[in-house]
C-alpha cells in the first residue's frame, strides 16, 4: 500500500525468484549503501548489484532508484521490504530450529575441533598439533572483498585485512592457540570476518611462539605491534582483540600499556578468554571433556611460562589490578569450560570500576567464534563485537543477561 493509499499490484513473480536475490534487496534497503550491504553479505559490488537487477526483472519493477551518491526506495520497494524481511527471518529461524535440534551444528564444531584435540599440547605431538590447527583455520577463506596484505609492524610479522568500506577504526587481533599454536595466515578468515562486521582495518599479529619463544616473547611482541598501530591510527580508535589465549594476551598487553603509562586503545573484546594461568584442573571425575581441555591449556601454560609464576599479574589479570583499564567487552559459551574465566574477569573488572559487557551465548564449543561459517551465535557475537569496535569503546557498557 503506497502512503496515498493507492494499492500497489505486482505482476506475478516467478519461480526464478532465490531467496539470495531477497537478502541482497533487504541488505541495500537497511543500509541504503550498496558498498556496505556487500560487506555484509561477503559478496563484491557487482555481484551484488547483478542480484538486485536479477529481482526487478523477476519482479517486473523497480525497487531501488540509484545515483551517484544516494541509494532509495521505490514505492514498490517499500511494499517489499517488510514482507521480504518477514520471509527471511521465518526461513533463518526454520532452518536454524531444524539444525540446532538435530545438532548438526554443534556436531561440526566439534568434529573440527577433534583432529586437534587428538594432539594438542606439549605431551603430544606439538608440530601436528600445530599443523591440524593451521588446517581447521584454514578451512575457512576470509569474506569476498576482503584484502589482505602483510605488514612489518614495528619489525613483528603481521597481515593486515581490510574491508571494501573502511572506517577510521582499527583492530589489534592477537590469534588463540595456547600460545603454542595459531597463526596470522591461519587466521584471516576470522580476522576477515571481524574487519568485514566492523569496517574496520585489522592487523592480526604474528606473535612468537613457545615452548620456542617462552614468555614475555609474546606480550612484547604485541606491545610492538600495538605501538607501530597507534603511530598510524590514534589510539581510542583502536581495539585490541583476541580469543582464548589471545584474550589473555590482550589484557597481559593493556596492563602493560597501563603501567608504563602508554596510550590505552578505545578498549578490549576477549572472545572466550583464557586468562587465569594459575586456574587449578577440575575434577577429573566430572566432565571429561571440561578436563580435557583444561589439561591441555595447562599444559600450554607450562610451555609459555616455564618455571614463571603462574599468578604474576603481569600477564594474569586474575591477579592483577584492573583499575585505569579501557572497557571490556567479554564474550563467552555458556558450557564452555573457559567460561568461569568469562564470568571472574567480568566480576573483578566491575569491581574495579571498568565499564565491562558480558555476553554469553548458549554454545559449548570454545573459540565458537571461528565458525562464523556457519554458526548462528558466532554471528551475532562477531556483529556485537563489531558494535564495540565502531563505538570506539568509549560508552559505559551494560551487562547482557545469560
Amino acid at each position: 500500500m503506497a502512503d496515498d493509499g493507492e494499492l500497489l499490484i505486482f505482476p506475478k513473480a516467478g519461480d526464478a525468484i532465490e531467496l539470495r536475490h531477497l537478502r541482497a534487496f533487504v541488505a541495500v534497503a537497511e543500509e541504503l549503501n550498496f558498498g556496505r550491504a556487500a560487506a555484509a553479505l561477503y559478496l563484491s559490488q557487482p555481484a551484488l548489484s547483478r542480484q538486485i537487477r536479477s529481482l526487478e526483472q523477476l519482479m517486473g519493477c523497480e525497487l531501488l532508484r540509484r545515483s551517484t551518491h544516494r541509494v532509495e526506495l521505490t514505492l514498490a520497494g517499500e511494499a517489499l521490504l517488510d514482507r521480504a524481511r518477514k520471509l527471511l527471518r521465518d526461513v533463518d529461524e526454520a532452518v536454524t530450529s531444524v539444525q540446532a535440534v538435530g545438532g548438526e551444528l554443534a556436531g561440526r564444531a566439534a568434529r573440527l575441533w577433534a583432529p586437534i584435540e587428538e594432539v594438542w599440547g606439549p605431551r603430544g605431538d606439538l608440530e601436528r598439533a600445530r599443523a591440524a590447527y593451521e588446517e581447521m583455520c584454514t578451512s575457512f577463506s576470509p569474506p569476498e572483498g576482503v584484502t589482505v596484505r602483510s605488514a612489518n609492524a614495528g619489525g613483528v610479522p603481521a597481515l593486515v585485512l581490510t574491508p571494501p568500506d573502511v572506517n577510521e577504526t582499527s583492530v589489534l587481533y592477537l590469534h588463540g592457540g595456547g600460545y603454542v599454536m595459531g597463526s596470522a595466515f591461519g587466521y584471516q578468515a576470522l580476522g576477515g570476518a571481524v574487519t568485514s562486521y566492523s569496517r574496520s582495518e585489522t592487523v592480526v599479529v604474528e606473535y612468537r611462539l613457545a615452548p620456542e619463544h617462552p614468555y614475555p616473547a609474546a606480550v612484547d611482541d604485541a606491545l610492538t605491534a600495538y605501538t607501530w598501530l597507534i603511530s598510524r591510527t590514534p589510539a581510542e580508535r583502536v581495539t585490541v582483540m583476541g580469543d582464548s589465549c589471545g584474550g589473555g594476551l590482550a589484557m597481559a598487553l593493556i596492563l602493560r600499556l597501563r603501567d608504563e603509562g602508554l596510550p590505552l586503545p578505545g578498549g578490549a573484546a576477549l572472545l572466550c578468554p583464557f586468562v587465569d594461568l594459575a586456574a587449578e584442573l577440575p575434577d577429573p571425575d566430572g566432565d571429561p571433556a571440561a578436563f580435557a581441555l583444561m589439561e591441555h591449556a595447562r599444559n600450554c601454560t607450562h610451555a609459555y611460562l616455564g618455571a614463571h609464576p603462574a599468578d604474576d599479574p603481569a600477564h594474569n589479570a586474575m591477579h592483577a589490578d584492573l583499575g585505569g583499564l579501557p572497557p571490556l567487552l567479554i564474550q563467552a559459551g555458556t558450557a564452555d569450560p573457559l567460561v568461569t574465566d568469562a564470568n571472574a574477569l567480568h566480576d573483578r573488572a566491575q569491581a574495579a570500576g571498568i565499564a565491562s559487557q558480558l555476553e554469553l551465548y548458549p554454545v559449548e564449543t570454545h573459540v565458537f567464534h571461528l565458525f562464523w561459517d556457519f554458526l548462528p551465535e558466532a554471528v551475532e557475537a562477531l556483529r556485537q563485537a563489531a558494535d564495540f569496535v565502531t563505538a570506539g569503546a568509549t560508552t559505559p557498557y551494560s551487562t547482557r543477561p545469560a
